[in-house]
């Protein structure tokens, strides 16, 4: 059915008023407190009830402020449980190369965003992805440097595994190491994954990176990650786990952002430092875990994640930074300390050693102690039965990203050239997850792939290998309750009494349940069921746009020009 228009800016602005107690009704409110609540009442930042409209109309009298949302959707918000806040904002904000369909126009847009650029500083930019271009390569440096007319530049791959980097950079970068003494006075030739003409990666990609970020103004960061942030909230996200460390960004670059979000103008974020047994540092720096992108190994894309057996384009298994005997050792740096611990780990032989070294630790620690950090692995994505009954016994959570399998999965996709079908079909197993027990935690690794949260719950729900799809109650509940979940707080991402006040209004068409099992669907759609519905995601069909986003009963979004549809 469709309601009547009802303006978007119907909820109090962070600029208004404060307003205690606030009632809205009139809506469909998706809780599992009542499958049929049309309102909800939100006191002090926090729900205090949520119900039908004959119960609505004795809180009326009593509140602040009445909203009528005619008919839009109320939701929690949206936790995006992976991001990089200034590498997203500056996506968003300068040279985007995302979907670029060729060699050529990738270098046209190259050079006609360098022109535009003032002289002497560092550009960057990101979003290449040389597997699907007619080319099936990517630029040399020549054609690179013929592009960026002497500038320094730094050009991150679509998985921000290996990148393009111009002469100029290449040169910024040795001048730093050979100020910092690394690299035996031989600069970016003496680092593992240096080519003289072609992308780098592993030990000389990070070089290049931190050398270009570190010629970032502080201007340029703020811009980046208040531009991140900003889209993060036009989308219905109200907190974002933000995955630095010294392989990714720096500890600058987190402290700036924690600061940003304390300003409470946006989403809440919540900071992870990823470097080996840096405990104190973590706590220093206001993160709540010393994990996030501590790097086991790389990315399929990029030839670096860390594998059993060889790749099946390219000679070699990957790469691998973090050794078994160095997870234990963090790992029980972490529990002793009461920490939460976690890595970057997405290649088969990666994911062996971070059971092994989490595995030596419960047995020297004791199990309990070590499930009751809910110490957790980014990506997750070569997991075998074994490797998911391990997490399941040792309660590590997986903090994924289903829009890795929309872009890259399928018979033709990326992971398939990669690694060969048989391999690429067992990838992302979100469903055998689930049924052993694993905690999800959803995220877009933004801007490896965009902030997209509707988006990403329909990848789950419609993974291009069937027998990994949940339903879409459950990829909505990982991209919700599981980010906080994983942060080890129970009590958010659901709208329920004594629950933070935390929510999205969605402008969206009919609700309805949706399930890989048709007979599970039927049930979950019979009253006596009481599942709340939620849009439809079916492949082609409109998803819901965001018409206002709420944090602790704070608005940090409000769409202009929109209208709720029901």
């Amino acid at each position: 059915m469709t309601t009547r228009p009802t303006p978007a800016p119907f909820l109090p602005g962070p600029d208004d008023p404060a307003v205690r107690t606030l009632l809205l009704r009139g809506g469909r409110v998706h809780s599992p407190a009542d499958r049929f609540a049309t309102a909800v009442l939100v006191q002090d930042g926090t729900v205090a009830w949520v119900g039908s409209e004959g119960a609505a109309d004795s809180y009326a009298r009593d509140a602040d402020a009445v909203v009528d949302l005619g008919g839009a959707l109320v939701t929690p918000a949206f936790v995006d449980a992976h991001v990089h806040a200034t590498a997203t904002g500056l996506a968003l904000t300068g040279l985007d190369l995302t979907g670029c369909p060729g060699l050529a126009e990738a270098l046209a847009r190259i050079a006609a965003f360098v022109r535009a650029q003032p002289a002497g500083g560092v550009v960057v930019g990101h979003g290449w992805d040389e597997t699907g271009w007619p080319e099936r390569r990517a630029p040399t440096l020549a054609e690179l440097d013929a592009a960026c007319a002497g500038a320094a530049v730094y050009l991150s791959r679509t998985d921000v595994h290996s990148a393009l980097a111009s002469s100029a950079l290449r040169a910024l970068a040795d001048r730093t190491l050979a100020e910092e003494g690394a690299g035996g006075g031989a600069g970016l030739a003496a680092l593992a994954g240096y080519h003289p003409e072609q992308p780098l990666s592993r030990e000389a990609h990070h070089a290049v990176r931190s050398a270009a970020l570190a010629h970032l103004s502080a201007g340029q960061r703020d811009a980046a990650q208040r531009a991140a942030l900003g889209r993060a909230a036009e989308l219905g996200i109200g907190a974002v786990h933000e995955c630095a460390g010294p392989g990714i960004s720096s500890a600058e670059d987190l402290t700036a952002l924690l600061s940003l979000a304390a300003e409470g103008r946006g989403p809440e974020v919540f900071g992870y430092w990823g470097e080996l047994g840096a405990v104190d540092t973590a706590r220093r720096l206001g993160a709540v875990g010393a994990g996030g992108d501590l790097f086991v190994d790389g990315a399929i894309g990029s030839h670096t994640a860390c594998l059993h057996a060889p790749y099946s384009d390219a000679a070699g298994e990957g790469a691998e930074y973090v050794s078994a005997a160095q997870i234990a050792d963090h790992v029980a740096a972490c529990t002793e300390a009461g920490l939460q611990a976690g890595f970057h780990a997405i290649g088969d032989a990666a994911l062996a050693s971070v059971v092994q070294g989490v595995r030596a630790v419960a047995d020297k620690l004791g199990l309990d102690r070590v499930r009751a950090l809910r110490h957790r692995v980014e990506h997750a994505e070569m997991l075998d039965a074994d490797a998911v009954a391990a997490f399941a016994d040792l309660g590590l959570t997986a903090s994924v990203q289903p829009a890795f399998d929309a872009a890259w999965g399928g018979p033709e996709g990326m992971y398939a050239a990669r690694l060969g079908a048989e391999r690429a079909r067992a990838m992302n197993p979100f469903a055998a997850l689930l049924r052993a027990g694993v905690p999800l935690a959803f995220g877009s690794d933004a801007p490896v792939t965009a902030l997209d949260p509707w988006g990403t719950v329909r990848a789950a729900a419609f993974h291009r290998t069937p027998e990994h799809r949940i339903s879409v109650r459950a990829a909505f509940t990982a991209h919700t309750r599981g980010g906080w979940r994983a942060l080890g707080r129970d009590d958010a991402g659901v709208l329920l009494p004594g629950a933070p006040a935390s929510y999205a209004v969605w402008s969206s068409g009919e609700l309805l349940v949706q399930a890989p099992d048709q007979r599970v669907a039927n049930w979950s759609t019979d009253p006596r069921a009481g599942v709340p519905g939620l849009p439809d995601l079916s492949p082609g069909a409109p998803l819901p746009q965001c018409l206002a986003t709420v944090v602790r009963g704070r608005t940090v979004h409000r769409a202009e020009h929109s209208a709720a549809q029901g």
